[in-house]
């Protein structure tokens, strides 16, 4: 199978942001859009890409119990699936992607997996300790988190958000984190691993993304501080920054005319799926990363470097 992007022959050229020269670019989708967040995996054209066939496991996480939050879709199915190729059984905890969550599902029991699905609100702290004592219920123990749900939404200007809009992307992207890591902590062992989603936005910031680059921006002072607080327990705490992945909360914030351009000012001139970056979750959740912790792992075509 052809995991080279080639959804069609068109490329376009562009000028980078500082107007010095023109590149060309390959677009991963065409212009599109969906109405709410934080969007259905299922409705995206063309789907995205969240298995690369000739990822093989190893044990790396043999008998391992990961929660991951937004897993249904996007970057969090894709850590789904390396997590189960590695051994590893999963909670998925998902807002209201029902169709999205159950495809993850069957894909990961076709696999050889095992899968719980909790559907509910991360910004309410009840559905939290409810997330961790099911998770209890059903596996026994906790040994990896990852804080991957949230929501961003598209404004030229300050002004433009609205306090309801702020408090809700301040709620799902930093309250709902914090909630359910101040619930899983107690119940984690020695060797265990927290892995949170910050954004390449953070890093240059993205002037339409204002609530949302402030969220992910939160989300790395958490993972230093918490890193050197859990360090003495030899639990690790890291961060990833994505750049542009196609994923439903792509189409869901932007305006329609601005997704095939998505990815095109990093260096490697393109976006990317998925897949990419499944194994870097699969480093961060392992002992291939035992002496990682507070560390932020840019994956976003150089983008962002340094």
């Amino acid at each position: 199978m052809n995991y080279d992007y080639h959804f069609g022959n068109t490329y376009y050229n562009y000028y980078d942001r500082v107007g010095i020269q023109s590149k060309e670019y390959h677009i991963l989708a065409p212009e599109q859009s969906q109405a709410s967040q934080p969007g259905m995996e299922y409705l995206m054209t063309p789907k995205p890409i969240f298995d690369n066939p000739n990822y093989i496991g190893s044990g790396k996480l043999k008998n391992k119990v990961a929660i991951i939050t937004g897993g249904d879709s996007g970057l969090g199915r894709a850590a789904s699936v390396a997590f189960v190729k590695e051994g590893a059984k999963v909670v998925i905890v998902y807002y209201d992607e029902d169709k999205d969550a159950m495809d993850t599902k069957q894909y990961l029991e076709n696999l050889g997996g095992e899968c719980l699905l909790l559907k509910g609100d991360i910004s309410d702290c009840s559905f939290c300790k409810e997330i961790v004592q099911k998770t209890l219920d059903c596996f026994g123990k906790i040994d990896i988190l990852v804080n991957d749900a949230g929501v961003q939404y598209q404004q030229d200007c300050l002004e433009n958000i609205s306090d309801e809009q702020f408090d809700w992307t301040m709620k799902v992207n930093v309250y709902g984190m914090f909630y359910l890591t101040k619930a899983v902590v107690p119940h984690l062992k020695s060797g265990s691993s927290i892995i949170n989603l910050t954004s390449v936005t953070t890093f240059y910031g993205e002037p339409q993304l204002i609530d949302y680059v402030t969220t992910k921006g939160a989300i790395v002072g958490f993972t230093r501080a918490l890193a050197r607080n859990l360090a003495l327990k030899n639990i690790r705490v890291n961060a990833i920054a994505p750049g542009f992945f196609w994923t439903p909360l792509q189409p869901a914030c932007w305006i329609k005319e601005k997704i095939p351009s998505l990815g095109a000012d990093a260096a490697m001139a393109r976006g990317a799926m998925p897949y990419e970056l499944a194994p870097t979750f699969v480093f961060l959740a392992s002992e291939d990363s035992s002496y990682v912790t507070g560390q932020v792992l840019h994956n976003n075509g150089g983008q962002i470097m340094g």
